[in-house]
């Protein structure tokens, strides 16, 4: 183990970004290990990929918590369906243009170096045989390029390729970017390889990629940029050749091969079908090896590297549900609920409806803990509002239930935290295959029961089927799409709901002006909360009662609008009156820095920004 955090700490020290040219010329990537003194075996090669997996510009969110794992601690923060007590800036077109940084700066490109470095030079090993020896550790080089470039991609749109070590004659340093279709496509052809190369992951958990792993993300980026340009068609953030349906036939296929390999040898596979709180469940574990729906997932080790979503979910965690996503969810037949339903407690809003929703949202029902399940009992009574603005609160009244796990005695200490990551599991590819289907136009009563239907069966308590036949729907969010496109994508909405998806999808679908443009999220009721007696809900006995006072005093500052709804951000988010005023024209992409175009004055500025 030293040894292989020593090459680590080797590995990041000579690391630099392609982006920067007095740094990154200078040097090899590693001045100290030539290829004839260290790689002379597979397992050398093995332990340079093991540093791969423990970048964290790789498998991290890109605002640092968690971005091919999209299930982490700021999740959906700054869509329309889940809020932090601050807002979110870029939301709110506050972006400026940086000098250095953003993803495209100073060390931003080493991990691509990296990459590229062991995909020139892992043939020089001495001892190969044979390419079955090392073709794994091929296939996961070429899985994390994937998730470097998806990265970037989602961030800027166009980019420089490079598939190989960039050196000082490089015309790469001074080219343009290339259109993001055609960087898509090299993405395609690198996880066409690493499915390939890759193991399956039917014989158990090891800890590294599998072939499975690799079709998920390729489906999710297929279907990531066939939408963008479907929905991004005419406008400046388009590549000049639309090929939006070659990549959602890309998606379609590569999902359907998953499902067909689930329904021939039972892998991958949803898990918790038939068990009370399946959905719940399956957010809250410390360990997903013998998971057969969650197919790449982090561990964490207390005093090490950890988690910490389990050391603030019991007390909101700075976050919560939106009126708008608790609306989504249907009744348990399957239809939409009234524009004007019953909502004025939370007992009330949970009434009748799917499931999925008592499973993501907390609901003083005497069932949901606040902390733990053992006795006596800790039971969620009223969101975290007397926790003022800290990540210690929940600003919207709908606190988030999904993910917490309640089996500890009390919220865990600072190093402590040992709540599992999810990065990829099969209940997604589902809805991707899904949504590909629609927007391809071939949707099929047949598609619908192998993919939605089975998410809605696992989800329990005879939640009606989605039918082909989609009616109109007065809630439907989009102005001009099929009802089956929107069924779908209300589908995903729930079933992904606080797990990281919500912002990309948005930007995909170039939806911004529907569902951030002017809105002010909404909350929960807030009359159910003036004059909360905890004492009707727990013995005095319980510890709960301390909180009434602060309680209290924080549900009397609380803003509403106009029918009684908390008015999440007050008068932080432009005086509390306009709502968000991110703009459609610019803030799909973030801007290139100016340092990096005055390096390479042919990468050019992206749409809407002005230097």
């Amino acid at each position: 183990m030293k040894t292989i955090r020593n090459l680590i700490a080797l590995l990041t020290l000579f690391s630099l970004a392609v982006s920067c040219k007095d740094d990154f010329l200078e040097r090899s990537p590693l001045d100290q290990i030539s290829d004839a003194n260290f790689w002379k075996t597979p397992n050398d090669l093995k332990l340079y990929t093991n540093s791969l997996y423990d970048r964290t510009d790789l498998l991290t969110r890109e605002d640092g918590w968690g971005s091919i794992g999209p299930y982490g601690w700021d999740a959906d923060d700054g869509s329309d369906t889940e809020v932090r007590y601050l807002y979110n800036t870029r939301m709110n077109g506050e972006k400026t243009i940086s000098a250095d940084g953003d993803g495209w700066g100073t060390g931003d490109w080493a991990a691509l170096r990296s990459i590229n470095y062991f995909l020139d030079n892992y043939k020089v090993v001495e001892e190969l045989t044979s390419f079955d020896a090392v073709k794994q550790y091929v296939g996961e080089a070429l899985f994390f390029r994937s998730v470097f470039y998806f990265s970037k991609l989602r961030r800027y749109g166009d980019l420089p390729w490079a598939a190989t070590t960039v050196t000082m004659d490089s015309e790469l340093l001074y080219a343009g970017r290339l259109p993001r279709n055609e960087v898509v496509s090299n993405i395609m052809v690198d996880l066409d390889n690493a499915v390939e190369y890759l193991p399956s992951g039917a014989g158990g958990w090891t800890g590294r990629l599998t072939k499975e792993t690799a079709m998920a993300l390729q489906a999710r980026i297929a279907l990531y940029e066939g939408t963008w340009e479907k929905y991004h068609a005419g406008t400046p953030f388009a590549p000049a050749t639309n090929e939006s349906q070659k990549f959602l036939e890309k998606a379609a296929a590569v999902a359907g091969e998953l499902i067909a390999m689930s329904e021939s040898s039972g892998y991958p596979a949803l898990d918790n079908v038939g068990e009370e709180f399946g959905y719940r469940d399956l957010f809250n574990q410390e360990n997903y090896a013998g998971s057969k729906e969650v197919l790449f997932w982090r561990k964490y080790e207390a005093g090490a590297i950890n988690s910490i979503w389990d050391r603030y979910s019991a007390n909101g965690s700075g976050r919560g549900a939106t009126k708008n996503l608790v609306d989504s969810y249907l009744k348990l037949d399957g239809t939409p609920v009234a524009p004007n339903y019953d909502d004025a407690t939370l007992l009330k809003v949970a009434a009748d409806r799917d499931p999925r929703l008592t499973q993501t949202i907390q609901i003083n029902d005497m069932e949901h803990y606040r902390w733990q399940q053992a006795s006596p009992s800790v039971y969620f009574i009223a969101p975290a509002f007397d926790g003022w603005d800290s990540e210690e609160s929940c600003p919207t009244g709908y606190q988030i239930y999904k993910g917490h796990n309640f089996r500890y005695a009390d919220a865990r200490a600072a190093g402590q935290g040992l709540q599992a990551l999810i990065y990829f599991r099969f209940g997604e590819v589902l809805l991707i295959y899904a949504e590909a289907k629609a927007e391809l136009g071939n949707m099929t009563q047949a598609d619908l029961d192998k993919s939605i239907n089975k998410l809605r069966e696992r989800a329990g308590g005879g939640m009606a089927d989605l039918a082909a036949n989609v009616p109109i729907d007065p809630n439907f969010e989009f102005a001009n799409l099929s009802p089956i496109i929107q069924a779908v994508r209300r589908e995903r909405k729930v079933e992904l709901a606080c797990e990281g998806f919500r912002v990309d999808d948005i930007m995909r679908w170039a939806a911004a002006d529907e569902l951030i443009v002017g809105k002010i999220p909404l909350g929960a009721k807030k009359a159910q909360f003036v004059n909360f007696n905890f004492s009707d809900y727990l013995p005095e006995a319980q510890p709960d009662l301390s909180r009434q006072n602060t309680f209290a005093e924080r549900v009397a500052q609380l803003e509403v609008d106009a029918d009684g709804y908390i008015k999440i951000f007050k008068n932080t988010l432009n005086g509390g009156t306009q709502g968000f005023k991110f703009d459609v024209n610019r803030d799909y992409l973030y801007p290139i820095p100016t340092n990096q175009l005055t390096l390479n004055p042919q990468l050019g500025q992206n749409p809407g920004w002005v230097n």
